[in-house]
């Protein structure tokens, strides 16, 4: 297992947002996470990234325990996030946006790493000059998703990339997390469009209110009267 999260919980003051959370993410895998707003879908991707605290349980990343590493030490191991909302640095230009991402890597490797994700997103080297706060909502979706690969990750966190985006772009940005996942990039996808994210995963999960209540093969789960009723609308 790349990612194993066992018993793990937070709170924001005296409320418990995760509640005995387990999961496992194995190499190679695209693991979804579906559930309603106000689940703790965000709050368990930010705190395997490190943002918010874990009060109890663990986070094992490669094997190794790193449920008090800070976030900057566990970029550096593999993890990397795209936020929810994308949050790119609007005033920064596309490329220095880019470069943010690879900053824990040495120069020429970030280099090479900027030449890949030009030719995976060629919109985003188009506009290697613009301000970030330019893009459209789709474009500025890549460049959150580039600016993450430019660390190279062992393990993509994407936080809902469908957000607020037409369905022709939610296509594509699917499109782009189906070859992700064909390059082999480990994927753990949370996502509110529960049938875009269980048909592109081998594994999901089902959250409501802090607790994981479901699990099973993509596949799995789409056909689960249970699943369909609450989050397929069938």
């Amino acid at each position: 297992m790349l990612l194993e999260i066992e018993g793990l919980a937070s709170h924001y003051g005296r409320i418990q947002a995760l509640r005995g959370i387990a999961l496992a993410v194995e190499e190679g895998e695209l693991v979804a996470l579906v559930g309603a707003n106000g689940a703790g879908k965000t709050t368990l991707l930010r705190t395997i990234s490190g943002v918010q605290p874990a009060t109890a349980g663990t986070i094992r990343f490669a094997g190794r325990d790193v449920t008090k590493s800070a976030p900057d030490r566990r970029v550096r191991l593999g993890i990397a996030q795209v936020p929810e909302g994308r949050q790119v640095f609007a005033p920064l230009a596309v490329e220095d946006n880019l470069r943010l991402g690879g900053y824990s890597r040495p120069r020429a490797e970030m280099e090479r790493a900027l030449a890949e994700t030009y030719a995976r997103f060629p919109v985003l080297a188009e506009r290697r000059r613009q301000p970030a706060g330019t893009l459209s909502g789709g474009q500025q979706q890549m460049l959150a998703i580039g600016r993450a690969l430019m660390a190279h990750p062992r393990c993509l966190l994407l936080d809902e990339p469908s957000m607020g985006l037409a369905p022709m772009l939610v296509e594509e940005i699917f499109r782009t997390i189906q070859q992700l996942k064909e390059a082999g990039t480990t994927i753990f996808l949370v996502e509110q469009n529960a049938h875009a994210a269980l048909a592109v995963a081998d594994r999901g999960y089902v959250m409501e209110t802090g607790a994981i209540v479901l699990s099973g093969s993509g596949d799995a789960l789409l056909q689960n009267e249970q699943v369909k009723t609450a989050y397929l609308g069938l």
